[in-house]
């Protein structure tokens, strides 16, 4: 059983988590949070891919400042991140709203919060695999 989880991992599939198949909402959350902390590590490492290829390309001498209202190349990309997780952290707020109070809440949370990683996940990955 550990050589299969071992192999799932290297192969950047998560093992099945049995507390996602509970009713009780402890196990649930504990499933969205492990969950959302595998999106999270993706998004870092695919943040990290992107921020060395956009500073390998301005170092190449083709980053233009000044036809970019003065921001470099990696100024902008830092921008943009910085700016998404703020919509990211609020736009969570907004959709799990309507679930203030409940038990549930940290779910639904959690679980906008690692849709919305995923998604900018896989949009720093075609950006960066479109010929920039």
């Amino acid at each position: 059983m550990i050589a299969l989880a071992a192999l799932l991992l290297a192969a950047g599939v998560a093992p099945h988590d049995k507390r996602c198949d509970s009713v009780v909402t402890p196990d649930l959350i504990a499933c969205a949070q492990a969950d959302y902390d595998r999106a999270d590590t993706a998004l870092n490492a695919q943040w990290q891919a992107s921020l060395a290829k956009v500073r390998q390309w301005a170092a190449s001498g083709a980053d233009d400042p000044k036809s970019n209202g003065g921001l470099s190349y990696t100024q902008s990309l830092l921008t943009a991140q910085r700016t998404w997780l703020a919509y990211r952290d609020s736009e969570c707020k907004f959709q799990i709203y309507g679930n203030a109070g409940g038990h549930e809440l940290p779910i639904y949370r959690l679980g906008c919060l690692s849709a919305l990683t995923k998604q900018r996940t896989q949009q720093l990955k075609d950006d960066f695999t479109e010929g920039r």
